[in-house]
């Protein structure tokens, strides 16, 4: 028994606590010799004389040979930026494929040069910057080992240049636009390359096909020939000034004018800590969210758009699961005017990161909504070789609140609290990751039952996919300044999936098929809800993505509900419900200019009901300036009386154009019946320097039958970027 245990102790701390995998993989970087012109030019003696990574490996389609298309990447830097040089060559002479000129692309949609930096070297946080082959940037933060968010945004410049054999990219990155540990001489690095015309995704650093190329366990090291050099002072000040006007022509009500000024501030308290305040902050220049048809029974979720929550978001809306979030942060100033708000974030060293907010809203007069103070602290603390504790507390507190004063407005809560703690784990190979979570509520007059629990653990090697889910929500756990759609069940939720290769070389890369089951069950463990999904996965080597599934689903109502969410009448509480469905799902190769995916469901519903489900997405490219998509779904249910039939549209035609990497315009347009409402977005972007944008911005919303306006608005809003 102590040899078998010893083995097994053995065997875990190799999964949690291995070496690093490309450590031998190392490019180093020199100061630069002389002045750097970002240009797209390599006629400077610091690109001579600077280190050469090359010989990239293929990830995709297969990950067993070196890539086909030749890219080498040269670094240097100086005291102000990190330079980075990328050459791309070609096959053979083509035109690039791209979407648009617009930044943050679509990476399967474009082609693209990407890298990952990991300035602490702890295979968990970092940053990525990159372009597709026009000249489109892209550049966000990469958190839990490599996933990006793309709404970080900072300042930069890049340059790219085409010719008939390859294509070359330059930049220039402030270190005062990044965090890194001061000292430090060996950051991780890997590069990224996506040729769409041949079908092919490489890596400098190998990794396998499973994983993204941002993953950083699979990173090499950037030996620096002396530690990077401080940043300095880093002060930021992003003032801005707006106009604007609205009217409610459903009310009947007169124009509002709007003229505000607020501003942001960005104070970095060292190379890797960074205070955020921000003063009467405006979101008018925010994209509208993408609407959905909703048969659902519980609160939908619609991501974070608003920068100022967005840096180092991780540490803050990570914590816990989908469905399970302590902390939410389209909870504080949606609908309710923000006055101030400071936010500090990032790593305290290798180790340590911290994410302290606290914003305070103002009081509301016609609802009776008090002023509130929102604060968040997230503490993590890295443990092995990439896996993490990490702690949580949330306050929500009304602010000089005296529930039930006036009579005449709704009672809203004096206070809500979350405390929690979470062990991330990620193996050195990213074969294996999980997590477990156990979170506490505290609210006025509830004091049992009010525990939430979760776990979870992903083994994902080249064959084989497994995963297990578990929840416990308790009945009165309450997370006001969260995402808790239902509580007082506990969910299980295993699935497996394995793919198959063919040995000889065909259309077909891969196929497989994959089992999920979700089953709940109230607190009593009593059950309530089921669902079975069989499906079948082919990859062809021209990337294009086909599926069929067929599935079971129980449904035990735990209150009235209307299946359609139109008001028509409800099902009454405790009826049950089962069905199956069958579907089908295809992606188009995005190496086409028109590119399409669609989606098919057909089979039962609710009261021995049926659905039938289509969903088109549907997009063309008029390179490298304008794209044109179209997204429609249809739902046709047919119901007893009084339901009878039902029919849902949602038809959301878009327009991007992009006449330079600086000036964009899009037009958004969604028809949905379901909510009789027709709406038009119209946004004008001018980045007339790094970070500094002017915007007009113009919605609309309509009734569809007959056509009239319920609402418009005009906004026309000023940003600037000054920093120290």
């Amino acid at each position: 028994m102590k040899r078998l245990f010893l083995i097994v102790f053995v065997a875990c701390s190799a999964i949690v606590y291995g070496q690093k995998k490309n450590a031998a993989f190392q490019l180093h970087i020199q100061k630069a010799a002389s002045a750097v012109t970002i240009d797209g030019i390599m006629n400077e003696s610091a690109w001579q004389q600077a280190d050469v990574a090359k010989n990239f490996f293929m990830v995709l389609p297969m990950d067993t040979s070196h890539a086909r298309v030749a890219t080498e990447i040269r670094m240097t830097y100086d005291n102000e930026n990190i330079y980075v040089v990328a050459v791309c060559y070609l096959l053979k002479k083509t035109p690039y494929m791209v979407e648009s000129l617009r930044r943050d692309f679509n990476f399967g949609k474009n082609d693209n040069f990407i890298f990952f930096m990991d300035p602490f070297n702890d295979l968990t946080n970092g940053f990525t910057f990159g372009a597709n082959a026009a000249g489109a940037q892209w550049d966000g933060m990469l958190y839990e080992g490599g996933k990006a968010d793309l709404n970080w945004d900072n300042k930069w410049i890049s340059v790219v240049k085409n010719d008939d054999e390859k294509w070359v990219f330059e930049a220039a990155i402030p270190f005062k636009s990044i965090r890194y540990k001061k000292g430090i001489t060996t950051w991780g690095i890997n590069f990224s390359r996506l040729d769409i015309s041949v079908a092919e995704k490489s890596a400098w650093a190998p990794v396998p096909r499973q994983f993204p190329t941002a993953s950083l366990a699979y990173t090499g090291n950037l030996i620096w020939d002396a530690a990077p050099p401080e940043a300095g002072a880093n002060f930021a000040v992003i003032p801005y000034a707006l106009g604007g006007v609205s009217k409610a022509y459903d009310k009947e009500d007169k124009a509002a004018y709007r003229k505000d000024i607020g501003a942001d501030a960005k104070i970095g308290l060292s190379s890797s800590l960074n205070l955020d305040l921000t003063v009467n902050p405006d979101f008018s220049q925010v994209e509208v969210d993408k609407q959905v048809t909703n048969l659902d029974r519980f609160e939908l979720f619609f991501p974070e758009r608003r920068q100022f929550f967005l840096e180092n978001n991780d540490l803050f809306a990570n914590f816990g699961y989908a469905n399970v979030r302590p902390f939410f942060s389209r909870r504080i100033g949606l609908g309710v005017p923000i006055n101030f708000g400071a936010r500090l974030s990032g790593s305290l060293n290798k180790n340590w990161r911290i994410g302290l907010m606290d914003m305070q809203t103002k009081h509301v007069d016609e609802t009776g909504l008090p002023a509130q103070n929102f604060a968040v602290l997230a503490l993590q603390r890295r443990v092995f070789a990439r896996s993490n504790i990490r702690f949580m507390f949330v306050n929500k507190q009304s602010v000089n609140y005296d529930p039930g004063k006036d009579t005449t407005k709704p009672l809203y809560s004096r206070y809500n609290r979350n405390i929690g703690v979470e062990y991330n784990l990620a193996s050195a190979n990213n074969l294996w990751n999980g997590k477990a979570m156990l979170m506490k509520s505290f609210s006025p007059g509830k004091a049992d039952k009010d525990f939430t629990h979760a776990a979870n653990l992903q083994y994902a090697s080249r064959h084989w996919l497994v995963a297990w889910q578990h929840e416990i929500v308790g009945k009165n756990f309450n997370a006001e300044v969260g995402y808790v759609p239902r509580r007082d069940y506990v969910k299980v939720n295993p699935s497996v999936a394995y793919l198959f290769f063919p040995k000889t070389y065909g259309k077909i890369l891969s196929h497989g098929p994959k089992i999920t089951s979700t089953v709940f069950f109230n607190g009593s463990f009593g059950h309530t809800d089921d669902e079975t999904i069989l499906q079948y996965i082919f990859n062809k080597r021209d990337q294009t993505v086909f599926d069929v599934w067929a599935g079971n689903s129980y449904v035990k109502l735990l209150q009235p509900f209307d299946p359609t969410n139109s008001n028509k009448d409800t099902l009454a509480t405790g009826t049950q419900h089962r069905w199956n469905a069958w579907g089908l799902d295809y992606f188009s190769r995005p190496q086409q200019l028109l590119t399409y995916n669609l989606s098919a469901r057909f089979g039962g519903y609710y009261a021995e009901g049926t659905r039938a489900n289509l969903i088109a997405d549907i997009g063309y490219r008029f390179q490298p300036y304008a794209s044109i998509a179209l997204s429609a779904s249809y739902n046709h249910i047919k119901m007893p009386a009084p339901w009878n039939i039902t029919d849902f549209w949602l038809i959301g035609p878009r327009i991007d154009i992009t006449f330079t990497n600086k000036l964009f315009f899009t037009t958004f347009v969604q028809y949905n019946n379901q909510q009789q409402n027709i709406n038009l977005n119209t946004r004008l972007q001018w980045r007339y320097r790094p970070a500094s944008d002017l915007f007009l911005v113009y919605t609309d919303n309509y009734y569809p039958a007959p056509l009239s306006v319920r609402n418009r608005a005009f906004v026309l809003k000023f940003t600037y970027w000054w920093n120290s």
